[in-house]
Formats: structure tokens, C-alpha cells, sequence
């Protein structure tokens, strides 16, 4: 099966490169240059697309606003950003948001490519093994990334991101997980923006861990974090 991609890129020459490579290189690509454009394509088949690439200084409304847009919609939809400007509060924008990578023009196309295979690989790995993990009072869904805790209201939705970083610490409960080792694996490179993007992951899991009773991230200075389960089975 072929990925289909939207590309969001309003500068003409590098769109169509970009959309002719990305074409060579077995993708399907929907290739649109402004933001309503690009979200119009996505409203009327919001299921048909695998992954987008969005430029973040688009005519009209920038590729964030665009992001945010989309993931109302679907909440797991994959997506990066292309941005001219190296500006940390850009990029630690784009992380909070939602974006799975981040990368700066001028790039390599086949770095690019990588990324975007990476990722797919990783979305397909969170949200198709088709089986759920529980500890302590909360159950990870991995075919259709929600999150349940118990007592609460409703299931959380998660990004493919969310749904790998939880299922990772899942499987390495009460011990001390350390940063390098999960940027090395679920990121595969351990450099600065790795480390605040899973800064980051981990303060919105947090956050959805809040109503949870036995489950917690605690941070080990300097070194990383546990995922501490207490009373998982308090009847016993």
C-alpha cells in the first residue's frame, strides 16, 4: 500500500520538487499551498491522508494554526513541520502542539524522506497491533490509541507519539528509565530538540495521568524518569 501524504508548502519551485521526489520515492502526494486549501483537501477525506508536511510560514493562516485545525479533526493524524526560521520558541511551539519531527530549510531530501518513513513506521507500530496494555488502574489501546483510567468520564485520545512513549514505559514500569535510552529508541537520535520534544510528551502525559490513583512519572535528576505503579493490585 502506498502512503499518501499532504504537502503544504507554498514556495513553487521547492513544492514541486519536494512533491515530484516524495512521488519517486512511492508516495502518493496531495500537494496544496495555502492553508485553507490544504485543510479543505483534509475535511473532505480526513482518513485517505498518512502523514502531512506542513510549512510553518504560509499566505493567510501559518501551518500552526493549520495543525491545530487538522488534529481537532483527528487527533492521531501524523504531522512535521518545514520552517525556514531556526527560532527555539518555533520549534518548542510546533513540539507542544503535536508535531511528530521539525525540520529546517535548506534540508537534504532524502533526510527528509527518512523522517517521514520513520515516522510512519512508528504510527503504524502504535496504532495497528490491535491489542491494549493495563497497569495499575489505567489501559493503553493500542489499535486505537485512547487511553482509559479508571472512575474517569471518558477515554483520552492520544497522538501515535503519545501512544509510543506510554507503551515504552508501560513495558519498563518501576525502574529507572533513562533519557538517552528513550530518545535512542522511540526518537533514534539523542540531541537537544529530541530531548525538549520528550520534555515535552512527558508533561502531557502527565497531565492525563492526573486522575490516576496509582500511576505517576517521577523525574531522576539528571538521569531520567520511572513510571512508578503503586497498589496495582491492592486487593491482593
Amino acid at each position: 500500500m502506498k502512503h499518501h501524504i499532504l504537502l503544504v508548502e507554498d514556495e513553487q519551485d521547492l513544492g514541486h520538487v519536494v512533491s515530484e521526489y516524495l512521488q519517486v520515492m512511492d508516495f502518493l502526494v496531495t500537494w496544496q499551498k495555502t492553508a485553507e486549501e490544504a485543510y479543505a483537501s483534509f475535511c473532505s477525506k480526513p482518513g485517505q491522508y498518512h502523514i502531512l508536511i506542513i510549512d510553518v510560514q504560509l499566505p493567510g493562516s501559518n501551518g500552526f494554526e493549520l495543525a491545530q485545525r487538522v488534529i481537532k479533526i483527528n487527533p492521531g493524524i501524523p504531522f512535521l513541520f518545514l520552517t525556514a526560521r531556526n527560532e527555539k520558541k518555533d520549534r518548542l511551539f510546533g513540539l507542544k502542539i503535536g508535531a511528530d519531527d521539525y525540520i529546517n530549510k535548506p534540508f537534504d531530501i532524502d533526510e527528509l524522506v527518512l523522517r517521514i518513513r520513520n515516522i510512519i513506521r512508528r504510527n503504524n507500530t502504535a496504532g495497528t497491533s490491535g491489542n491494549s496494555l493495563t497497569v495499575g488502574d489505567i489501559t493503553l489501546h493500542k489499535d486505537v490509541l485512547k487511553l482509559s483510567i479508571a472512575n474517569a468520564k471518558k477515554d483520552i485520545s492520544l497522538t501515535p507519539r503519545e501512544a509510543q512513549l506510554l507503551e515504552y514505559l508501560f513495558l519498563n514500569k518501576n525502574r529507572v528509565v533513562k533519557r538517552e535510552e528513550i530518545l535512542i529508541n522511540l526518537w533514534g537520535e539523542n540531541d537537544y530538540f529530541a530531548g525538549r520534544s520528550l520534555d515535552v510528551f512527558i508533561s502531557r502525559i502527565r497531565k492525563q495521568l492526573a486522575t490516576s490513583k496509582h500511576i505517576k512519572i517521577e523525574n531522576v535528576y539528571g538521569v531520567g524518569f520511572i513510571f512508578s505503579c503503586k497498589d496495582e493490585n491492592p486487593a491482593a
